[in-house]
């Protein structure tokens, strides 16, 4: 690795930290700098600005192409491979700061989280769409999959709305379980259930 890719990693990784730690506004580039401990117009020259440490976050820490979903696959129960999609998606989001809090806090009032996050929802569509039509061993139309996928998705990426919520906005989820989406974790196998029984082969 070299010298100049080393330092804006460093940038990047305490970007990421500090984003998730305080937030995209409440966090100076200077401490950004501080925290990777390179000069601040180092910063500066790779990201010339603090939105386009944001967007170079999203465009390259929030990517599920990577998966494999072989291992994801199991045969004749879907259910059990939804839910073995979202151990997946979990594992990831334990590894990032991005996948975990960031994207999830800050697509509100920024753009190009917005965006990063629809692309990010079409990875996860397609990944869930693969794994649960490799798992159905009977004929079944696409278009069903598609749907129990779409479903899928949304469950498990809709924020939850706390509990003392004065408001009908939903809130962002407590950091590391914004998956758990409008239900507790503990309900997501009955949930797969109630999914998977819409595949389920049209009695003769």
């Amino acid at each position: 690795m070299t010298r100049n890719r080393e330092s804006r990693i460093l940038i990047l990784d305490a970007a990421e930290r500090l984003f998730a730690e305080r937030g995209f506004d409440a966090t100076p580039t200077g401490a950004i700098a501080d925290l990777a401990g390179v000069p601040k117009g180092l910063l500066f020259y790779y990201f010339p600005s603090k939105t386009d440490l944001l967007r170079a976050l999203m465009r390259e820490r929030l990517d599920l192409d990577p998966i494999d979903t072989s291992g994801l696959i199991a045969e004749g129960d879907p259910a059990q491979s939804l839910l073995n999609v979202t151990g997946r998606i979990r594992e990831l989001q334990g590894e990032s700061a991005v996948r975990r809090v960031i994207v999830w806090r800050e697509h509100r009032t920024h753009p190009e989280v917005r965006v990063r996050l629809r692309d990010y929802r079409s990875q996860l569509q397609a990944i869930v769409e693969r794994v649960l039509g490799a798992s159905i061993l009977h004929p079944i139309a696409a278009r069903r999959v598609r749907i129990a996928a779409e479903a899928w998705v949304a469950i498990i990426t809709t924020p939850t709305l706390p509990a003392h919520s004065p408001s009908n906005e939903l809130a962002p989820a407590a950091p590391g379980d914004e998956l758990a989406g409008p239900a507790d974790a503990a309900d997501l196998p009955a949930l797969a259930d109630l999914i998977s029984a819409g595949l389920r082969e049209p009695a003769a």
